[in-house]
């Protein structure tokens, strides 16, 4: 592929929503699945009797708009709704070689897989095959496996909970607990930092506790593009008094001014100013600006005994109070202002706005979640709530927001490389066999261990293994090595055509795709990012009857595997709420699952801090953490660059090469970039770049990239994911998560042609 420079550079708009908004929703859902598909779907988006926005995981609200989606939801609904296909006769006129030679955006524009198919050892062209005969060949590689742990089970959000509990049920059945996911690469961070000092890995709010927040800090997150849904949310609180704050390298427009599609005034006027201070922390500058509103709020404490900092709530419910005060109060002011790169009166007025707070919610994303020292920038965040008491009561809490619709019901159901042992035990005793209890591979190892001959059988349970993960080519190189690669798919993309000696695409029903699957309306359940989980059931007529559900697909490949076997596999299709039976028995929260959603739709998650200000921790009480101010080793001559999305994609599912509100329009194929950086390197806006990253000794290098001026920090550089996923270097990850360090990589830039 060779990058093209932008058509249009107008510069970054002010406003987020508003009319064009709305315009681009029904322009996307009607042309991609025609006037009448495309309503309906929008019609039961979100809806308590529809299916759930297979974009990101904000809940939905207690009372229900009749248009409960947001502008990037009702793209991601039609992506998914295309009455486009990727047949067979597609698949007999490209070459994987020719499809190689397409963009991300080109090959998901050519609309839904609907057949398998199989690219056979030494062939160039995918051909059609039948469903039994794909379940065989999975299931004769899995018996001739030489060990359970060459084989790997990898899932996206996209995958119910039904599924995903299945999913893991195969995996430990074979003997492994090689379920790498799509946490791995985004939030698994949080799950380290929040586990490590409040006992729970998930958030303590709820959406209600929006309504009841004196302050909001949104840190490392750009809502307008990932969460729109999240702006009426914020509107609604900015307008009764509630202060914003954003951190972020990049002031985002969807933190500026909102104009809300769903009201009249969001069509007329300025919008709601959201944000009333931005924080312009420097990249990989967290740690030290958190430690610096610690700093001042000892300072603003100090001038208001007893009415900053919660004392009481310090004294019994928390440890190590003392140790972070005295880290805290080494610091100096010029160490903290200088890393983080934002002045100290800017610090001081954040702090004032925290201080002056009853109530504060501290959100965040995979801004903070994706560098070397990204679970210490979450537990500056419990350490600063800690401070002030913000757990456990209406309107505060800690809240990690989701960017798929059930990355984290995923991982609730047991999609993880490092169970624990209750939940081995349930599983043995649900099951009646013996789960392995050894830690298996996680995204990142598993490129190391396919890379390394360890792996001969790959399953992709939705999502882009190839183009989600780092360090591109490595990981291309390393899929090559497996005997059998397999993609439960919807639409086509790069994991298609970088495979094992074998592969196979298993076509998938979507959400908002009818499962008759058992000859009977089935539905299945999400998680959402603050815990609540709710039925979904698609409405649409599936584009081919030789569409498949996930659960049929990974049901089938245990009845192949097992036909005898003690868990009843042909069962499971018939009626998911077996399924959800044995979930309610196996998972804590989830007692008689199957009635309860049956009854009421959906579910609230027990969550001990949220609910009872109790820390389950091993002495009840949270920790405070102590981190060093920890620089990346940047040269006079380098930049640090992180990835970041534009507003016309989801995830790795690009939909246009156009970014609205950064205002750039027809490449993905740019940098962004502070003027005077460009100035002191003789390099200037419209210029061509290569961009090479640099670790340890090795170089990676990227060419053909545009130069756009920004208003981004000095010594910072922003371009999209994941087309600069190839600078990642494997190696580059956080400490205790292995979380891939997208976010801060060192980099060099030389003119290019």
């Amino acid at each position: 592929m060779t990058a093209k420079r932008p058509s249009k550079v107008s510069g970054q708009k002010e406003t987020a929503g508003g009319l064009t908004a709305v315009l681009n929703a029904l322009s996307h859902a009607w042309r991609k699945a025609g006037i009448g598909r495309g309503t309906r779907a929008l019609r039961y988006v979100n809806q308590r009797e529809g299916f759930d926005c297979p974009g990101c995981a904000w809940p939905e609200p207690g009372k229900r708009s009749h248009a409960e989606f947001c502008e990037n939801g009702a793209k991601a609904v039609a992506d998914e709704s295309v009455k486009r296909r990727a047949d067979r006769q597609f698949f007999s006129a490209h070459s994987i070689d020719s499809l190689r030679e397409q963009d991300g955006r080109w090959l998901n524009a050519q609309g839904r897989l609907t057949e398998p198919l199989i690219l056979r050892e030494g062939s160039h062209y995918y051909e059609p095959l039948e469903w039994d005969e794909a379940f065989d060949l999975i299931a004769a590689e899995l018996a001739d496996l030489a060990t359970p742990d060459e084989a790997v089970f990898y899932t996206s959000g996209r995958t119910s909970n039904e599924a995903a509990f299945l999913y893991q049920l195969l995996a430990r059945r074979l003997g492994t607990n090689n379920l790498p996911d799509c946490s791995n690469l985004c939030h698994e961070s949080s799950g380290y930092a929040l586990t490590e000092a409040i006992g729970i890995g998930k958030g303590t709010v709820s959406l209600d506790d929006f309504e009841h927040a004196d302050a909001i800090f949104i840190a490392g997150q750009n809502p307008g593009s990932n969460h729109p849904r999240m702006l009426s949310t914020l509107q609604r609180a900015s307008r009764r008094g509630a202060s914003i704050v954003s951190i972020n390298p990049l002031d985002e427009t969807g933190l500026r001014r909102f104009k809300n599609p769903q009201q009249l005034s969001g069509y007329v006027g300025k919008g709601t100013l959201l944000a009333d201070l931005h924080l312009p922390v420097r990249i990989n500058g967290d740690v030290a600006l958190f430690q610096a509103l610690a700093k001042a709020l000892f300072e603003l404490e100090a001038s208001r005994p007893g009415q900053v900092i919660d004392h009481d709530f310090l004294t019994s419910l928390t440890a190590g109070f003392d140790e972070y005060r005295q880290s805290i109060a080494s610091r100096s002011w010029g160490e903290l202002t200088r890393v983080s790169g934002v002045d100290i009166e800017r610090i001081r007025a954040a702090a004032e706005v925290f201080a002056g707070a009853k109530n504060v919610i501290f959100c965040w994303a995979m801004g903070l979640t994706q560098h070397r020292n990204a679970v210490a920038n979450m537990q500056e965040i419990v350490n600063l709530l800690l401070l002030g008491g913000h757990f456990g009561r209406s309107g505060a809490g800690a809240c990690p927001v989701r960017g798929h619709s059930n990355v984290q019901g995923d991982r609730t159901m047991g999609i993880w490389e490092k169970p624990s042992a209750a939940f081995l035990t349930a599983l043995q005793k649900a099951f009646a066999f013996n789960p392995p209890s050894h830690h298996g591979y996680d995204s990142v190892a598993t490129i190391h261990a396919m890379d390394a001959g360890k792996v001969r059988f790959f399953m992709g349970m939705g999502g882009n293994f190839i183009s989600a993960t780092p360090d591109t080519a490595r990981t291309q190189q390393a899929m090559a090595r497996c005997r059998l690669s397999v993609q439960v798919s919807t639409k086509l993309n790069h994991s298609h055509l970088y495979t094992g000696h074998t592969a196979l695409i298993l076509p998938a029903l979507g959400r908002s795709d009818r499962d008759l699957t058992g000859a009977r309306e089935q539905f299945v359940t999400v998680e959402n990012s603050m815990g609540v989980v709710r039925r979904s059931q698609g409405v649409l007529t599936p584009l081919a009857d030789t569409l498949r559900s996930e659960v049929d697909i990974v049901a089938n490949i245990g009845r192949r595997l097992w036909p005898d076997d003690t868990i009843a596999w042909h069962e499971f299709p018939a009626d998911y709420d077996r399924i959800r039976e044995h979930i309610g028995s196996v998972i804590p929260g989830f007692s008689g699952f199957a009635r309860r959603m049956a009854q009421d739709g959906e579910i609230v998650l027990p969550n001990p801090v949220r609910d009872r200000r109790r820390f389950p921790t091993v002495d009840g009480k949270a920790r405070f953490t102590v981190h060093p101010v920890d620089e990346l080793p940047v040269a006079e001559d380098q930049l640090l660059l992180t990835s970041i999305r534009s507003h016309d994609q989801f995830n790795t599912t690009i939909y246009s090469d156009n970014d609205r509100y950064r205002g750039v329009s027809g490449s993905r194929y740019v940098l962004f970039a502070n003027r005077e950086d460009l100035h002191e390197r003789g390099l200037r806006d419209g210029m061509v770049v290569n961009i090479t990253s640099h670790f340890d000794d090795e170089k990676r290098t990227l060419p053909g990239f545009t130069l756009i001026e920004f208003d981004i920090p000095r010594g910072c550089v922003a371009g999209y994911y994941p087309e600069v996923n190839p600078l990642v270097p494997l190696e580059h990850t956080a400490e205790k998560s292995n979380t891939p360090a997208y976010k801060s990589v060192v980099v060099s830039l030389s003119r290019g042609n």
